[in-house]
């Protein structure tokens, strides 16, 4: 029995409708309170007339003291970014210890993002309040080669923060809100990318990011 094309052209719409509806919604604020979505977060003013990314959040049964050393330390060349280490660390195994030596981290400074062809970008510590907040700005064009945000900008560009925000709770432990900007241009790329694909591709690497770095800081109590 052939289904009839009108039904067949209905289903991508179906498609879109569900996600838009029932999944995207949870995928751009899982485990986030309606307060912290609401709330400003600190970065704004670092990727110019950006819209407010996902926010997402955990809370951790540690410390801030003790959940700051395990982000301090991010980075391909240095501990790794805790999430799918095949997708974004070359498939080697992030750290499972503090690093001493990895420790000191600058406004300016540059942790390297491991693409398929080699580590050829890096997200630059855009902002920096050591034991509360870590703002990671990534600019970069439609090759992924880095950009100067005070030089001039190609038409087609992507510009981020991607934030770390500690807040201390009772009974020492952590809230870890993780939340940004972005500035895709042009805006109609910034839609489709921020419906479509930005979300979903966030959500998976997020989420595996928060549950290594509560399992990392909760295993030092």
């Amino acid at each position: 029995m052939r289904v009839p094309s009108r039904k067949l052209a209905a289903l991508p719409c179906l498609a879109v409708g569900a996600y838009a509806i029932a999944v995207r919604p949870r995928l751009v604020r899982w485990g986030a309170t309606d307060e912290e979505v609401a709330q400003p977060y600190p970065g704004a003013d670092i990727v110019p007339n950006g819209n407010r990314a996902a926010t997402m959040a955990v809370t951790i049964e540690a410390p801030p003291r003790q959940v700051w050393p395990w982000l301090a330390q991010m980075g391909y060349d240095r501990a790794g970014w805790y999430s799918w280490d095949r997708l974004d660390n070359g498939g080697r195994p992030s750290a499972d210890r503090i690093h001493p030596q990895w420790q000191e981290i600058n406004l300016g400074d540059r942790l390297t993002a491991w693409s398929p062809g080699g580590p050829v970008s890096a997200w630059e510590v855009a902002a920096l309040e050591p034991g509360r907040f870590l703002g990671l700005r990534g600019l970069s064009d439609l090759r992924g080669r880095q950009l100067d945000p005070a030089g001039p900008l190609p038409r087609v560009y992507f510009h981020g923060l991607w934030g770390f925000l500690l807040k201390e709770l009772p009974g020492d432990r952590t809230r870890l809100v993780v939340s940004g900007y972005q500035a895709t241009r042009p805006r109609w790329l910034q839609a489709v990318v921020d419906f479509f694909f930005y979300p979903p591709v966030h959500w998976a690497m997020q989420t595996r990011q928060f549950a290594n770095i509560k399992r990392l800081a909760e295993l030092q109590l």
